[in-house]
């Protein structure tokens, strides 16, 4: 273990208690969203909707805009100069805002004709009409999150990380709000759920302005263009806007191919999607989200045999996690959709046509989360170019599977394209930070690997005879008891296997006492 490991721990475990509070309203959520609308034409648009401020948030503000920002903000704090950070930071946010609402104007104004020609070309006039509309409201929420994502990112810097992990706590309230007690309301309807996205947004970003205030935060009304760190951030930014752009088009490409399939197929597709990221969101992006700062700081300083053992030490950690979580939700998908979703206007077809797509999209769990883990980690290096050149190559990869598999498999050939690019995503960038750093403590990462695995293989055994063995019973007892002993076997076949992640997940526990 490093010198990190106890505050690293620490941080990660209130981070993955937000995340986990976080998840379960997002389940929730989405359990509430499922009563009321089902997989209905209605949610189709929705959905479809939320592509367009989606696309807009990424490309300007959200994951490009905290990668390329947190290395450049965290050196200024490192060499003390803490009023420069604060000129950078206040001439960010004053340029993110500024082009997120130029371009929220923009695509409110092309809205029809990005809807008909681009998103979903697939809806009938009266689907597209309802999609035009809807995403007008939502460019609100758009300029939003581009502020609220910045302040994320100062705050991280800081090694704060409670009021930002429970912004999405108060964003999914929220929703819930506008489906439980908006959409049932006259003249509402899907509507509802959009006004309470909107709320969410507002506060999710005001939930964080208190922390922001601890730290002696400046603002300037500067727009900061001759600032060395304004085009250093601009620089970092570039290759990463390119690769979250072509992520999002190939959102988009899934969405439109969708859209072409039995109605409902792309509600069913975004529940199955949500499902899997269920998981990766408790694991991987709380564990990201801590172990990023950490990175930056390891790569600040040169310290290259930290970070090579850190980011393995979190590697075989997310692997031992989400490979499990992996068979399960492949082995329970159908009981587990009905438990969580079937009521109400989610029917019985809706189940079917969600678990379809599940079970493509559960190989790739694994996969999903350690690019989280390995991209914060070639920015930490200040190297966006690598992890977007091969996640644009991914992408071109993924919708020509797409293409290729949504015949013989419907949706879930969108499903299953995500996957198996995502799993060659993950081998080509661990190869390549491999090499970057002189290696990645290889034979402790494959012999973790293995294990992990027999462990898993054997608690997919047991559940699947378990499962063979309560047929008939009703999906809250098939879920909860396979889930329960699943968990057993893998644990106690792990400790037998001599697992090293079964005693680091001991101390890590004692270290945030």
């Amino acid at each position: 273990m490093t010198r990190q490991t106890p505050s690293l721990a620490r941080a990660a475990s209130i981070v993955m208690i937000a995340f986990v509070l976080s998840r379960a309203l997002g389940l929730l959520r989405e359990m509430v969203i499922g009563r009321q609308f089902g997989t209905s034409p209605e949610l189709d648009a929705y959905l479809a909707a939320f592509r367009i401020p989606d696309f807009l948030f990424y490309l300007i503000a959200g994951g490009a805009l905290g990668s390329a920002f947190i290395p450049v903000f965290t050196t200024h704090l490192a060499e003390k100069k803490e009023d420069e950070a604060w000129r950078l930071a206040s001439a960010i946010m004053n340029l993110v805002a500024l082009a997120v609402t130029v371009a929220a104007l923009v695509a409110a104004i092309l809205a029809p004709i990005l809807v008909r020609y681009i998103i979903a070309p697939g809806f009938q006039p009266a689907q597209h009409a309802l999609t035009v509309e809807l995403v007008r409201v939502m460019m609100i929420s758009t300029v939003l999150f581009a502020i609220s994502g910045l302040l994320m990112a100062i705050l991280n810097s800081y090694q704060h990380f409670t009021l930002p992990a429970f912004a999405p706590v108060v964003y999914n309230l929220a929703i819930i709000f506008g489906a439980l007690v908006l959409a049932p309301l006259p003249g509402m309807g899907i509507h509802g759920l959009v006004v309470g996205l909107v709320i969410g947004a507002i506060l999710h970003l005001g939930i964080q302005v208190p922390a922001l205030a601890r730290h002696g935060g400046a603002y300037w009304p500067i727009l900061g263009l001759d600032l060395p760190g304004v085009r250093e951030v601009a620089q970092l930014m570039g290759p990463r806007v390119l690769g979250l752009a072509a992520i999002q088009i190939n959102f988009i490409v899934n969405t439109a191919l969708a859209s072409t399939l039995q109605e409902g197929s792309v509600a069913a597709l975004n529940y199955a999607w949500l499902l899997m990221l269920l998981p990766q969101g408790i694991f991987a992006q709380a564990v990201a989200t801590v172990a990023f700062p950490t990175f930056s700081e390891q790569a600040a300083r040169g310290e290259t045999a930290e970070l090579r053992h850190t980011l393995s030490s979190l590697l075989r950690l997310i692997l031992f996690l989400t490979i499990p979580a992996s068979v399960g939700l492949y082995l329970l998908r159908a009981p587990l959709i009905q438990l969580l979703l079937q009521r109400g206007n989610f029917t019985l077809q809706s189940t079917e046509m969600t678990a379809w797509a599940l079970q493509f999209y559960a190989p790739g769990l694994f996969a999903h989360s350690a690019v989280e883990i390995v991209t914060r980690a070639f920015y930490a290096l200040h190297d966006t170019r690598t992890p977007v050149a091969i996640g644009v190559g991914t992408v071109f990869l993924n919708i020509l599977l797409s293409l290729v598999l949504i015949g013989p498999l419907a949706h879930g050939g969108l499903a299953l394209a995500n996957s198996a690019a995502t799993i060659l995503e993950a081998l080509v960038l661990v190869l390549i930070l491999r090499l970057r750093l002189g290696g990645l403590e290889e034979w402790r990462l494959l012999y973790s690997l293995s294990r992990t695995v027999l462990a898993a293989a054997l608690m997919g055994v047991v559940i699947s005879e378990t499962a063979a063995a309560l047929n008939g019973y009703s999906a809250i007892v098939l879920v909860t008891v396979n889930m329960a002993l699943g968990a057993i076997v893998f644990v106690v076949a792990s400790f037998l296997f001599g697992s090293e992640e079964v005693a680091n997940i001991k101390s890590q526990i004692s270290a945030i006492k």
